[in-house]
């Protein structure tokens, strides 16, 4: 595969640092983190399920539905995509199809975790897990799916929220043992538990920064500190974006008129030079005089 592929890019943007990876509910949001100059973008199940579709984290949406925006967010951007793919939408010959279709659309990275339908959030009560054998089956059927070798393989473990650290641990070690390139121990509950994870797992690690969940909210510069690979932001765009909707629907209703948000807005040239507007419509020309 080249060295270009999307996996290899993001194995070089976390080799030897730790890179801030915010979520991207849209192509457009897709192409401001780029733009921002971060390194790497993730397709947040929850996101996508609340963003797109208005439904809540619990294993609703298809894999088709997940493959189209996974498509969306690489021909938006170019910066690599990590894509959370639940449970895989099955058992492992479903994850097979699951790496075929996300790795054919764009993925850099495809998540796989260890939850049995129905799936909750992470940082939620209530949820359960498949059996450690069961989820080292799924990822020996992704490793063998794959065509990049270069795709990354991240094996989040729930079971912190379940049983108990010394378990997620053990679950770890196993799902490396069956080929996952990259570890992600969701809501842990402290510092010390982060440290543990760094110091007992000898693999990159991603760690979750999601708010108002069961983790402490970390700076990149403690868990780079701590060797983590990768930090991610899931949903915190779509919470500021949602809010800001929220507060400018308020305005709306109160006032009827948008004119004191006009300075909270992106321009119209603003959103065309996002967009790229000028180059189109160069082609566009080019194409009609034929030259």
């Amino acid at each position: 595969m080249l060295a270009t592929s999307p996996g290899a890019r993001l194995k070089a943007a976390a080799d030897g640092s730790t890179i801030a990876i915010p979520g991207a509910f849209n192509a457009l949001v897709a192409r401001m983190i780029e733009a921002a100059g971060f390194p790497a973008m993730y397709l947040s199940g929850a996101a996508f399920s609340a963003g797109a579709l208005a439904l809540p984290d619990i294993g609703l949406f298809t894999l088709s539905e997940l493959a189209q925006q996974t498509a969306w967010l690489t021909r938006g951007a170019d910066i690599p995509l990590i894509v959370d793919a639940d449970t895989g939408f099955g058992e492992a010959v479903n994850v097979e199809r699951t790496v075929i279709e996300l790795e054919a659309a764009g993925a850099a990275a495809i998540q796989l975790e260890d939850q049995r339908l129905p799936k909750r959030c992470g940082h939620l009560s209530g949820k359960s897990l498949v059996e450690t054998a069961e989820m080292c089956a799924k990822i020996r059927a992704a490793v063998a799916a794959r065509r990049d070798p270069d795709l990354v393989i991240l094996a989040r473990t729930d079971a912190r929220g379940v049983h108990d650290l010394d378990e997620a641990l053990e679950r770890a070690k196993r799902y490396l043992d069956a080929g996952a390139d990259w570890i992600f121990p969701e809501a842990l509950a402290s510092r010390e538990e982060f440290e543990k994870f760094a110091v007992e797992i000898e693999a990159p690690l991603v760690a979750n920064m999601t708010e108002f969940g069961k983790s402490p909210l970390l700076s990149l510069d403690d868990l780079a500190d701590l060797g983590y690979a990768g930090v991610l932001y899931p949903v915190t765009l779509l919470r500021v974006a949602m809010k800001g909707v929220e507060a400018a629907l308020a305005t709306l209703a109160a006032d009827g008129t948008q004119h004191d948000l006009l300075d909270l807005m992106q321009t119209r040239q603003e959103l065309y030079d996002l967009l790229g507007y000028s180059s189109y419509e160069a082609r566009d020309k080019i194409h009609f005089e034929g030259k």
